[in-house]
């Protein structure tokens, strides 16, 4: 398994036998190398999308046209897609599972807001949501964009994920200290990536407190574009 942070809170995630692009903002994305977009990209099966909001949804239409593959998140946001673009959606709600074929994705909660941007302002398409990503023996949590919930206590229940990709970056999300207790006081990660920091300089900088907050924690903080093999 590969784990390649595309900044922000875009992720391509290879996996089985496939490839799986997480929210992947690139366009306009600061975070972002424009020349490796190709690399970003290249092979990719399937496009997961936690919630509306630009920064998450920006490329979703434009590379599930360029590359002819699917993208998967909230029915009533997919549902709006598919009746105003030529592309493939696959929508399910949450607590709803997806078999991919030896990679499967179910959609949980999220604490956040959803909308896309409108000729009047802002659409609402649905709600916010996470993932559970399991293959290879592994399952992996991405919380999009959430604060702590007590939800986190089932989804350790239920789903036993060891890898944690988890907002972290304060102001619209949870920050370094909630995610920290996030990860402590409800998960059994043994691997923990920051994301949804760094961007601006609105969000925070740096992941040193997360990683300080969890010893025995792998917390990975790896540059943009710079895989991670587990």
């Amino acid at each position: 398994m590969k784990i390649t942070w595309l900044g922000h809170s875009g992720f391509r995630i290879e996996i089985g036998k496939h490839i799986l692009l997480v929210d992947p903002w690139l366009t306009g994305n600061p975070s972002f190398p424009e020349d490796k977009r190709q690399e970003a990209v290249v092979g990719a099966t399937h496009i997961l999308l936690s919630h509306g909001h630009g920064d998450h949804s920006g490329d979703a239409v434009a590379l599930a046209s360029e590359l002819g593959i699917p993208v998967l998140g909230i029915f009533d946001l997919m549902s709006f897609w598919a009746a105003r673009h030529d592309i493939e959606t696959l929508g399910f709600n949450k607590g709803g599972t997806v078999d991919l074929g030896g990679v499967k994705v179910t959609m949980v909660n999220a604490e956040h807001s959803s909308s896309i941007e409108g000729p009047d302002g802002p659409i609402y398409c649905g709600a916010e949501a996470g993932f559970m990503i399991e293959g290879e023996g592994h399952v992996i949590y991405f919380s999009g964009d959430t604060d702590v919930m007590a939800d986190m206590r089932i989804f350790h229940d239920l789903h036993r994920p060891d890898i944690g990709i988890l907002c972290c970056g304060g102001h619209f999300t949870m920050d370094m200290r909630r995610a920290a207790y996030a990860a402590r006081e409800f998960f059994d990660f043994k691997v923990v990536l920051p994301c949804h920091y760094r961007t601006f300089p609105l969000l925070e900088q740096s992941a040193d407190a997360l990683a300080e907050a969890l010893p025995g924690v792998d917390v990975k903080t790896p540059e943009v574009m710079e895989p991670v093999t587990i």
